[in-house]
């Protein structure tokens, strides 16, 4: 049922239970004859002891009121007689509640004018209180349209005085007070008399200066007093009349200028008491079952319910009246502000009423004089827009009586705090009286987005912040889906409306991921991500929200993925907005690595992952898609081997949610680029990484630049306009970022300068830049500058500066590094044809010295660069160079032999170009697929070739000799081989001479070798040496050579 009226006639204070012997105050004091009594209608201007300043004079008129069912003043159990009759004579304040009595309650008065919103009223008021002369010709606004105007009869009225009380009463009075200050209030009865003894008292501080002593010396302990009596009472109980009285207390005080509910602590926690204990009640569905258990009682529970609440509703109202200062119903507002927000109908009800009956005192003796503090105004207007779309009808019709007076306040306050030179101000009061002229007042009234358009004009950033925050409070109301549903509207459209003018946006922010996974309602929750994305899509606040939504956990739960999934931009906004979150992730690589990776690196990852799964922002994607995958690509550099307790995590994040092990920063990197390059409809390129395990080498430490090879490679062939996209936009980046920020992006661009685009490149971006690399101490940087050489060295026209770099190229193949010989290896081959001799033959003794590499890389291609620079030398250089193709020969010769196939088949086609270089023709013997160790007379015949042809130009007996203690099997017995072949064809004469003691020492160490095979062929190879030294030994020339020593050692 609604909530009851407020009271329609006078309620008398002074009036008493029967038979309570309190005297009671008379508006006469003996002390101050003559003056007359001192009138307390509240028509009159109010004035208070901390401010002396005169208020505004209300304007008489009668009011608008929205509202039905006006029930406070009907009465109890039903009973409908005319609530005008006078009340009856010793009525006390505890309300005797029967069919043929009434509640009674102190009021302010009735003669307050309407609530008008027209501006010649603000122009008087900013008369009266700055003194500026202002009219509304200044303006050139039309007046603002009035509410429908209906007769008011439920304003506050003051009773009608007694005369005062003697000087015996008020000491009797004073020491009853005083006992209870010392003692202990054991009964009701006794609570009661002190109340009223306090209530008594009070009305003589008008011309009693004991009283106003004696009650400001001990305002400390009635507030503790006050605060003892509310505790004690029961909890969910109307059955005592206390709280009433204590109500009634507090409102007489109040008109008296004794404030006992602001001002210190003590004061605050009495009135935040006071409010709890109404909050507390129970609500009038359950009056029914409390009145059945009270069958023969004189009391109802119904009425006194009402009582109770119209009690504590004109205590509020009295505060405001004795006090109007926006800091004091500020203070209200924050105590009844969880009221209006209740879930419970009764709660919010009963609130909704108070409040806007408070709007309305404050909006006729409203106090304008500067200072001016109403820290709350953005969170007001907000809740009353909220409660004006409530599904309870009393509560939205409430609330739309107190907007309206609420609308009164605001423009009064903003116009007075303005400066009346303040165009902004002159637009907003124009903008609201065309608003205010298109609509229907009372349906304007009951719109909450009409009173939240006018409003928006108004509010500053704080306050605009505050109806925000409001707001979204208001999306935790699970019971009414209709005001979550409200609430996400007026968000959107208050953000929509006032974009550029919110200040605490990590705030709004941070309250909308919290209030999130609450929301149950689809289009309650597209409204909130069309909140955010309006946010996040003006600059202004890009960064912003962004920074605070890398500030959740990761991986994102469902509602920030949701969120990532769906938001809503406009187009010429995607990228801008996509560009900051890539930004967000690029300057984490731009500074040195440190020992934990930032966190903002990890969540804009899986943030960008998102975006690409919901595919909204697919138009920036494609267009920022260079950037993208390279910083993807840089990522996945940085988080090789890298779990979560490597990243450096905010404290406080995981304190709700667990932190999933199998989440590292690596697997959220590589599956935002895999679906990057699905989002780009890079399909193919995706399949030949799938097949070539591209992902797996890009996750290794030390495969990762060759998966940035391959994918680069892929992109090359099949989206080659891409890949000159990427190409140019790598040029910029090479030197920024740390180390592997720089190698990523190195690895890329040496690949794409394959393109015909990379001739275009001005050296110093392409040369220049590799020769800087090619001196690095980091040898992966050398790698990738000889990469990107070799590349280059494809295009003709950039050969010539190429080989300007030969010496450093050529100081390449001593490197201990096999890729980075091979890699000269082949920029060397290139250019092998355009060298010059003094180049060529210095480069033909480096190769020869790589014969026999333990590398087998190295040695097979060191081979082929040889045979291929044998057949670049000129006609001229011939002779020059022969000796160095006759040194050669035999270490060709016995790799010809290797067990590694290529290198064997390398070295006998090399071999034949030697030969074709000498003009010689080998026997096909040396082109035999079988080892020669198993075919020992075709050997013979190759030796022989050999030894004819060499003769007097090389020793091959020397030379092969030297791979005796070769690290490969094959190569030693070949060798071995060899020597007992070719000892058969040397010359006596030179064998006797030179002796072969040498030759036998080395083939007797062999003798010992675990390999059989190897230990026959030394055998028979030393008994061919030992044959062809005795041979050319004569006696007489033994003897000869015996005298000739005889004579010289004598």
């Amino acid at each position: 049922m609604p909530l009851p009226r407020r009271e329609r006639r006078s309620r008398l204070v002074s009036s008493r239970v029967a038979g309570t012997s309190v005297p009671r105050a008379t508006a006469h004091s003996p002390r101050r004859a003559g003056q007359g009594a001192p009138s307390l209608s509240h028509a009159q201007p109010l004035t208070r002891r901390r401010h002396s300043s005169e208020q505004v004079p209300p304007e008489p008129g009668p009011q608008a009121d929205f509202r039905s069912g006006k029930w406070l003043y009907e009465r109890a159990g039903g009973d409908t007689r005319d609530s005008r009759q006078t009340p009856l004579a010793g009525m006390g304040s505890r309300h005797r509640i029967c069919d043929q009595e009434e509640v009674v309650i102190p009021c302010g008065s009735d003669d307050f004018g309407s609530v008008d919103l027209e501006l010649g009223n603000l122009e008087d008021i900013k008369k009266d209180s700055s003194s500026s002369e202002l009219t509304v010709l200044d303006l050139d606004i039309p007046d603002l349209p009035e509410l429908p105007q209906e007769s008011f009869t439920d304003n506050l009225r003051h009773f009608s005085p007694q005369g005062p009380l003697c000087e015996t009463s008020v000491e009797r009075l004073v020491q009853s007070i005083q006992e209870v200050f010392s003692g202990k209030l054991k009964d009701e009865p006794e609570k009661l008399t002190f109340l009223r003894s306090l209530s008594s008292l009070s009305e003589t501080l008008r011309y009693d200066e004991t009283t106003e002593s004696f009650i400001h010396s001990h305002i400390a302990d009635i507030v503790h007093i006050l605060n003892v009596l509310v505790q004690e009472e029961p909890l969910h109980s109307l059955l005592s009349p206390v709280l009433q009285e204590v109500f009634a207390t507090i409102t007489v005080l109040s008109y008296q200028d004794i404030h006992l509910l602001f001002g210190s602590e003590d004061h605050t926690e009495l009135f935040s008491l006071i409010t709890k204990r109404i909050v507390s009640l129970p609500s009038v569905r359950s009056l029914t079952q409390l009145e059945e258990t009270m069958a023969g009682k004189p009391f109802n529970p119904e009425c006194l319910y009402r009582q109770t609440f119209q009690a504590f509703s004109e205590m509020l109202q009295s505060l405001v009246i004795k006090d109007p200062h926006l800091e004091k119903f500020d203070a209200i507002f924050k105590h009844m502000g969880p009221c209006l927000q209740s879930v419970k109908d009764h709660e919010r009800e009963w609130a909704t009423a108070s409040m806007a009956q408070v709007l309305k005192c404050l909006s006729r003796h409203l106090c304008l004089k500067l200072p001016l503090q109403f820290q709350s105004l953005g969170h007001l207007v907000a809740l009353m827009a909220l409660l004006c779309g409530d599904p309870l009808r009393a509560v939205a019709e409430e609330a739309a009586e107190g907007a309206h007076y609420l609308l009164h306040v605001a423009l009064r306050l903003k116009y007075t705090t303005q400066d009346k030179t303040n165009q902004s101000l002159r637009r907003g009061l124009k903008k609201c009286c065309e608003i205010l002229e298109l609509h229907d007042i009372k349906q304007f009234y009951h719109d909450p987005f009409k009173i939240a358009q006018v409003f928006e004009v108004f509010l500053n950033s704080n306050e605009l912040c505050q109806f925000i925050m409001t707001t979204l409070n208001g999306l935790k109301n699970l019971k009414h889906t209709c005001t979550q549903e409200l609430a996400g509207e007026l968000l959107l459209m208050l953000v929509k409306k006032a974009e550029c003018r919110f200040e605490k946006v990590p705030e709004i922010m941070g309250v909308i991921c919290a209030q999130l996974p609450i929301i149950s309602q689809p289009g309650v929750r597209e409204q909130i991500i069309s909140t955010v994305s309006l946010f996040i899509s003006r600059p202004k606040y890009t960064d912003i929200v962004l920074s605070h939504l890398l500030c959740q956990p990761v991986p994102y739960d469902r509602n920030l993925a949701a969120f990532w999934r769906t938001l809503n931009i406009d187009l010429p906004s995607t990228t801008w907005v996509l560009w900051r979150l890539l930004r967000k992730l690029q300057k984490c690589h731009s500074v040195p690595c440190q020992e934990k990776m930032a966190y903002v690196a990890v969540a804009a990852t899986d943030a960008l992952y998102e975006v690409f799964v919901g595919n909204r922002l697919r138009a920036a994607t494609f267009r920022l898609f260079p950037q993208l995958l390279m910083t993807l690509l840089i990522q996945i550099h940085h988080s090789i081997g890298l779990t979560m307790s490597d990243v450096a995590i905010p404290s406080g994040l995981y304190t709700e949610q667990k932190m999933s092990t199998a989440v590292t920063p690596l697997c959220l990197a590589t599956q935002a680029t895999k679906t990057l390059l699905l989002r780009a409809l890079c399909r193919q390129e995706f399949d030949i990484m799938e097949k070539n395990k591209g992902w797996t080498l890009l996750e290794e430490e030390d495969c990762h630049l060759q998966g940035v090879f391959l994918l680069a490679n892929a992109l090359l062939e099949r989206d080659h306009f891409l890949a000159c996209r990427i190409l140019y936009l790598l040029v910029p980046l090479l030197n920024r970022g740390n180390d592997k920020h720089k190698l990523t992006s190195a690895g890329f661009f040496v690949e794409l300068l394959q393109s015909p685009v990379a001739r275009r490149l001005p050296s110093i971006y392409s040369i220049a830049r590799l020769k800087d690399w090619l001196h690095h101490g980091n040898d992966l940087f050398r790698i990738l500058a000889l990469r990107g050489l070799r590349n280059l060295v494809r295009h003709w026209e950039m050969r010539e500066d190429i080989k300007r770099l030969l010496p450093s190229i050529l100081d390449s193949l001593w490197e201990s590094d096999e890729r980075i010989v091979l890699l000269a290896i082949q920029i060397l081959q290139k250019l092998v044809e355009t060298m010059d001799f003094t180049t060529l033959a210095a480069m033909m003794r480096i190769l020869f010295s790589l014969f026999g590499d333990m590398r087998p890389g190295v040695h097979h291609f060191s081979m082929t660069l040889f045979g291929a620079s044998v057949k670049s030398v000129k006609h001229t250089h011939k002779k020059s160079i022969e000796n160095q193709v006759l040194e050669s020969l035999v270490p060709l010769l016995l790799y010809s032999q290797d067990e590694n196939g290529a290198i064997a088949k390398e070295s006998k086609r090399v071999l034949k170009i030697c030969s074709q270089f000498l003009k010689w023709k080998l026997p096909q013997e040396v082109y035999d697929k079988d080892p020669f160790y198993i075919k020992p007379g075709e050997v013979r015949t190759i030796c022989k070739f050999f030894v004819q042809k060499c003769k007097g130009k090389i020793d091959i007996l020397a030379q092969t000799l030297m791979y005796f203690k070769n690290a490969k099997l094959p190569i030693r017995r070949t060798a071995v081989l060899f020597v007992g072949l070719l000892s058969k064809y040397m010359d006596h004469s030179e064998a006797g001479m030179k002796k072969t003691d040498w030759i036998q020492d080395e083939l007797k160490e062999l003798l010992h070798d675990p390999e059989p095979s190897l230990r026959i062929l030394a055998y028979q190879a030393l008994f061919r040496v030992q044959k062809v030294e005795s041979q050319a030994e004569p006696k007489q020339t033994v003897c000869w050579w015996r005298k000739l020593l005889g004579c010289h050692s004598t």
